[in-house]
């Protein structure tokens, strides 16, 4: 493994243009979606610019070109997470389009009334929705890992909870709290129960060195604008014995061996899972992406996140005291670079308008987790969020608006 020096966060911020469009910008908001290097914007352009054509489909020049650096895409996100074989990465629209795929492919094959899955609840909508959804069709039960006033999982009844469940789908990292659930006890326990394991990594992958052999999940979601690379892409790897088995999620052009007016014969993977044009500039840029954070070394990035979001802490509870609450657990051991906010009875829509007037971007509203808001007893929260491009600088910012928006606030 090769070692990495602590991020240079000065040398970092010129590789993204936008901080150079706009002076004095503390993005706080990249759990949301991170701010893109001109690397990828370059890839991206250059492709467009010199061989787009669609794929799979072409035998001229520039098609077979664009096949290559598709393919090539499709390689270089495989070694990032260390998949055995490219073809069990799947591009797909991004995390919610690839957990709609296990729902209504694996889920629609497999679950029937009597029958029951485990979610959490510090889910993101997109990994309890669509399993809502199906249940309503199919009639089987959903159930819950409960979280603690300490907000992290409950896992006191965890072996009950998992008895009999055909699935576990549980986020790696909370978009909300930044909790980070004990994956591998969860999955040994689910493997143990005889259920598969679905990870929401869409918070993880790109914040921490992910290996999917070590991780032990049967099924990996996440999502390229989250890491650097372009929105419109996200992937779902999985074990390739359990991908085909599982039947086509879309049907159409690309996804085909064989149609005839009696029926039709599926592609090998990875083509099953992709009908229709895919998103080619764009994976091409998921490429890159990987590409730019490996350069900057991910344990290297996990390194300066940890100690960016503890200085964070603790300058919070230094200035504000009892005026703030983090939802969230304070050990560095469990959590990861999301601060949600909440400052006095301020609501968290008029926080981010004062925080805008001084360049901190931060995300306010419900982050599409409504069953956790209403455990944290809270409607909405205020969310602070860590990246490559971010220092203690930002922080120091972000605590001074804070300050600004208790004086604009005191009557």
């Amino acid at each position: 493994m090769a070692e990495h020096s602590p991020l240079d966060v000065a040398a970092v911020r010129k590789d993204f243009p936008i901080f150079d469009a706009h002076r004095g910008l503390h993005y706080l908001d990249s759990a949301s979606s991170s701010q893109k290097p001109r690397a990828v914007i370059d890839a991206m352009t250059e492709y467009y610019e010199t061989t787009h054509a669609n794929v799979h489909r072409g035998v001229y020049a520039i098609a077979q070109e664009a096949d290559a650096r598709y393919e090539a895409a499709r390689r270089r996100v495989a070694q990032f997470i260390n998949a055995p074989s490219e073809h069990e990465v799947l591009f797909t629209k991004n995390v919610t389009e690839a957990i709609n795929l296990v729902v209504h492919s694996w889920g629609r094959a497999n679950l029937r009334e009597g029958d029951a899955i485990v979610l959490t609840e510090m889910e993101h909508h997109s990994n309890i929705v669509p399993w809502q959804i199906l249940q309503e069709q199919l009639g089987f039960d959903i159930r819950w890992l409960r979280v603690t006033p300490e907000h992290v999982l409950d896992l006191s009844s965890l072996d009950s909870v998992l008895h009999g469940a055909k699935l576990l789908s549980v986020t790696g990292m909370s978009n909300v709290m930044g909790t980070m659930p004990p994956l591998r006890e969860l999955i040994d326990a689910a493997h143990a129960a005889g259920a598969i394991v679905c990870v929401d990594a869409a918070q993880y992958v790109p914040h921490l060195r992910t290996d999917v052999v070590d991780l032990g999940a049967d099924l990996v979601a996440f999502t390229g604008h989250k890491m650097l690379g372009p929105t419109g892409i996200g992937v779902l790897w999985g074990r390739e014995s359990l991908l085909d088995s599982m039947p086509p999620f879309l049907g159409g052009g690309g996804m085909i061996r064989e149609v005839r007016t009696e029926g039709f014969t599926a592609e090998g993977l990875p083509h099953k899972f992709e009908a229709g044009t895919p998103p080619i500039a764009e994976a091409i840029g998921l490429g890159v992406a990987c590409d730019e954070l490996d350069r900057y070394g991910m344990d290297a990035v996990w390194a300066h996140e940890q100690a960016l979001t503890s200085y964070a802490i603790r300058c919070l509870d230094e200035r504000f005291g009892d005026e703030l609450t983090i939802h969230g657990p304070r050990s560095m051991s469990s959590r990861g670079g999301v601060l949600s906010l909440g400052l006095r009875d301020i609501h968290p829509h008029d926080i981010t308008q004062v925080l805008d007037q001084s360049g901190v971007c931060v995300r306010a509203g419900h982050h599409c987790a409504k069953p956790l808001m209403r455990c944290l007893g809270v409607g909405a929260t205020a969310r602070a969020s860590f990246y490559v491009y971010n220092d203690t600088d930002d922080v120091d910012a972000l605590i001074d608006a804070l300050a600004a928006c208790v004086d604009f606030f005191t009557i």
